[in-house]
């Protein structure tokens, strides 16, 4: 079921990252990164998305392929980790904290995550927050999430907690 409806929710939380705001939001952040490890690929809408504009992805995988994305231990040589993960708490903490141990880690997922209690043991280690708003994760409907999402960049190297980015005025394509 989702948070705020009665809508069941798709399993294993297999949203795919289908609006391009998400991309257009993260893009402009990536200093330096020319290569990246997709390890919750879905379908590769988000991969698509970033190849188009430039990156090359060096590394994909799903839990469909029968590997769990935590016992991953190589991600290509990538220079970032940049996925959609499950937003379900018992799969996206252990996520952050593996996948920020080979790469920094920019991870989609709603943002209020960052305001609560629970966010305590990672947002040290967070060094920025982009935020992106509502998206569309239904092909075929206008229709936006009910939650606002933004990208979290883990990196076990960092201390201090995030540079949050808020969404521009006007936003270019």
């Amino acid at each position: 079921m989702g948070r705020r409806s009665d809508f069941e929710r798709i399993p294993q939380d297999a949203y795919q990252t289908i609006d391009p705001k998400a991309v257009r939001r993260l893009y402009r952040h990536l200093h330096g990164v020319r290569t990246f490890s997709e390890p919750c690929a879905g379908e590769g809408r988000l991969i698509r998305d970033l190849e188009a504009r430039g990156l090359k992805c060096v590394h994909s995988n799903d839990i469909d392929g029968n590997v769990d994305a935590l016992t991953l231990r190589d991600f290509g040589g990538a220079d970032a980790i940049i996925t959609n993960p499950p937003w379900s708490r018992e799969i996206l903490h252990p996520m952050i904290r593996h996948f920020q141990r080979f790469a920094p880690a920019w991870l989609l997922f709603d943002a209020g995550w960052a305001f609560t209690g629970q966010s305590a043991p990672f947002i040290d280690q967070c060094s920025h927050i982009v935020v992106v708003g509502r998206l569309r994760w239904i092909p075929d409907t206008d229709m936006t999430g009910k939650d606002d999402v933004a990208w979290f960049r883990f990196d076990a190297r960092h201390t201090g907690g995030p540079r949050f980015i808020g969404v521009p005025e006007r936003e270019p394509a």
